[in-house]
């Protein structure tokens, strides 16, 4: 029997990204989470978390269930599912979760709990505040969602900045805007922009892979930092644009290390198609820009933006990527309080 979806406005809202925050009157900002995004629904007394997709999550987070006995029936809330450590989310941690043995999902809710954030309001005891402006959401939120905890709003554009700075080190992925006036729209980027900080690091090329055919083009450049033990880890690729392909292949194919048996693990979900990769002798430095990491590995496909000939290569260490937090910057709880 096929799983009921959810009784609410869905899907969720999405965001448009953007490279800078709006900075007219009528905007609203607050953090954006990164951790699962998560629709809480007490449907007739049934409590139910949906994914942005659909899917069922209350089983891998037992721990949320208590929640339901906040929200009266016919009530919903959008929000994030979030895993906080050390002051800092911990999105590998989430991915943890979602295991299938249910001894497996017990446990792990004890030792690694979650919380939800909510940051706007759909239904309440069967009032659909949906259709209301995103502010009259938020007040009637604030009213009533005793016992939850809130992601924080501004309608100051300094303070979202602050939050673009201020924030990285405790994991978050950005700052989302959201127009005023506008009622919940499902599925919708409509008045909704996110701007996420990209940030830069600087890499020892550790190999390549060739393009598809042969030894003729290099597909990506293989990336490692050094680990506090001296081993050089690797962290992920970036791709080489046909525009560059001679300049960088003059740097790098006279580095090809026929001797070493060093290879390399692919970092994304597609895998590599088989494109064959060679080891290169770790003695150039790129510098590429990200957005997040993840289980040790950049998240997303990086990008070049130049090698740093004035960069020795036992420099770039995981300090690059996890650099240690300013005293004025804020942890998770921070912005909860």
């Amino acid at each position: 029997m096929p799983e009921p979806g959810p009784n609410v406005p869905f899907p969720p809202m999405e965001a448009e990204l953007v490279s800078e925050l709006p900075e007219q009157d009528g905007w609203r900002y607050e953090p954006k989470w990164d951790g699962f995004r998560g629709v809480l629904e007490n449907d007739g007394g049934e409590l139910a978390l949906w994914s942005r997709n659909g899917r069922p999550l209350l089983r891998y987070f037992p721990e949320l269930r208590p929640l339901g006995e906040l929200m009266p029936p016919h009530s919903a809330l959008d929000g994030e599912i979030v895993i906080s450590r050390n002051g800092a989310l911990d999105f590998d941690a989430m991915q943890m979760r979602l295991h299938p043995a249910e001894s497996r999902v017990r446990k792990l809710s004890a030792e690694i709990p979650a919380t939800f954030v909510a940051f706007d309001l759909l239904l309440w005891n069967e009032k659909k505040v949906h259709a209301k402006p995103i502010e009259e959401r938020r007040a009637e939120l604030e009213k009533v969602a005793a016992g939850f905890e809130l992601s924080p709003v501004s309608d100051d554009v300094a303070q979202g900045r602050d939050w673009l700075q201020t924030l990285q080190a405790a994991g978050f992925d950005g700052v989302v805007a959201k127009k005023l006036g506008l009622p919940y729209l499902p599925g919708s980027r409509d008045g909704v922009v996110k701007v996420k900080p990209h940030k830069t690091a600087d890499c020892v090329v550790a190999g390549l892979r060739w393009k598809a055919g042969g030894r003729d083009t290099i597909a990506t450049l293989l990336l490692g930092l050094y680990a506090d033990d001296g081993h050089l880890d690797y962290v992920g690729s970036c791709a080489v644009g046909a525009k560059n392909q001679k300049e960088i292949a003059e740097k790098v194919l006279p580095l090809l290390d026929v001797k070493s048996e060093r290879r390399f693990s692919e970092p994304n979900r597609w895998g590599t198609n088989g494109l064959e990769e060679a080891p290169l002798k770790p003695k150039l430095v790129v510098e590429v820009r990200y957005d997040k990491l993840e289980k040790h590995r950049f998240r997303h496909g990086t990008r070049l933006i130049r090698f740093r000939p004035d960069k020795d290569p036992d420099q770039c260490t995981w300090r690059e990527v996890r650099p240690p937090r300013r005293p004025d910057d804020l942890s998770v709880e921070d912005l909860l309080q």
